[in-house]
This record gives C-alpha cells, sequence and structure tokens, in this order.
C-alpha cells in the first residue's frame, strides 16, 4: 500500500494515528523537493518559501484526496500551482513559457576536484549552470528541475505539470537544447 492509499484508509484501521501524523509522513519527506523546485519557478529563496507554505497548507487540506502510488508527485504538483498562483498575484502573471535539457551538470561537476583551482573553477561553472537554468523560460526550468534535480520520471513530470508524456519529453528536449546551445555560445565550445 502506498503512502498516498494509506492517507485514504478509513480511519478505523489507523485509530491510534491521528490526521496530522499521517500528513507528516507522506508530506514532509518531500519538503526539500518543494522547496527546491519553488526556488527554481519563483526564482527567491524568500517567495519560495511563501509558496511552499501556502503549497503545505493546500496540501494539508485537501489531504484526503491524495490516491495513487506515490505522494512526491501529487505535492509537488501542489507547490508547482502555488507557485504560479503567487507569480500571479505577486508579479503580475507567471512566465508559462514552454521548458526541456541534456546532462550538462553531470559533465561538469564530475570527479574529485584535486586543488582549489579546481573548485573554484567547479564553483564557477556550478554558478553558469544555475545562471543558464534560471534564463530557461519557467515551463523547460520546470521540467528540467524535476527530472535532472529532483530525478522525477516522465510519468512524475507528466502528474506533476499536468501534461502528457510526450509533452515533457518535448519540452526536456527542448531545454536541454537550450542549456547546450547557451553553454557553448559562454564557453565557445560543446
Amino acid at each position: 500500500m502506498s503512502l498516498c492509499e494509506a492517507a485514504a484508509v478509513p480511519d478505523q484501521s489507523r485509530s491510534h494515528q491521528s490526521r496530522s501524523g499521517r500528513f507528516e509522513a507522506v508530506v514532509l519527506p518531500h519538503l526539500d523537493a518543494a522547496y527546491n523546485l519553488a526556488r527554481w519557478l519563483t526564482g527567491t529563496p524568500a517567495d519560495a518559501e511563501d509558496a511552499v507554505q501556502e503549497a503545505f497548507v493546500k496540501a494539508l487540506r485537501y489531504f484526503d484526496s491524495c490516491r495513487g502510488g506515490n505522494a512526491r508527485p501529487w505535492f509537488l504538483r501542489i507547490v508547482r500551482n502555488a507557485c504560479f498562483d503567487w507569480l500571479k498575484a505577486n508579479r503580475g502573471g507567471a512566465n508559462g513559457d514552454d521548458a526541456n535539457g541534456e546532462d550538462v551538470a553531470e559533465d561538469v561537476f564530475s570527479g574529485p576536484a584535486p586543488d582549489p583551482e579546481c573548485l573554484l573553477a567547479r564553483d564557477e561553472e556550478r554558478r553558469l549552470v544555475d545562471d543558464l537554468i534560471a534564463a530557461l523560460p519557467a515551463g523547460y526550468r520546470e521540467v528540467i528541475v524535476l527530472r535532472e534535480l529532483e530525478e522525477l520520471s516522465y510519468r512524475e513530470i507528466a502528474e506533476v505539470t499536468g501534461t502528457p508524456i510526450g509533452t515533457v519529453m518535448s519540452r526536456l528536449s527542448r531545454a536541454r537544447g537550450l542549456l547546450h546551445e547557451a553553454w557553448r555560445q559562454r564557453h565557445g565550445t560543446d
């Protein structure tokens, strides 16, 4: 039985466990992923905290609707929607462009850092990758963050974004292409 399914089981089999305790067991493990997604979608830590707080309240309110095998996509979808609602309310509209990307970060960060100069170069490359991801249109940025940073499957990303898997794959491909091109322009190499 999945965590979401456990949330829907009648209280008679879990009379000792409170609803809030079940909620915490299901949702709290995904709080870091929620904050990470919100930070990338809103652009600032403070705005991300506001959006995640709103999402947390909504998730608690609608906890009984959590059905299926995995609570992570369910909660991240609420976070995504809360971010876009927050952006509309506070910035006059969410940047709802489409999005998708290749494993740039894996190549950049693989291997040990043998000396301080190498560590500095890696830190600069990490900041560049962060800047390149932040510059992507929101729709591409969210699928990159969900796939490459949060390691969600295509199916889970489709659940979070409410789009067909084919659209997720297309957005990832486009985002990876944009990241690759932006990386090439900054470094003059592939």
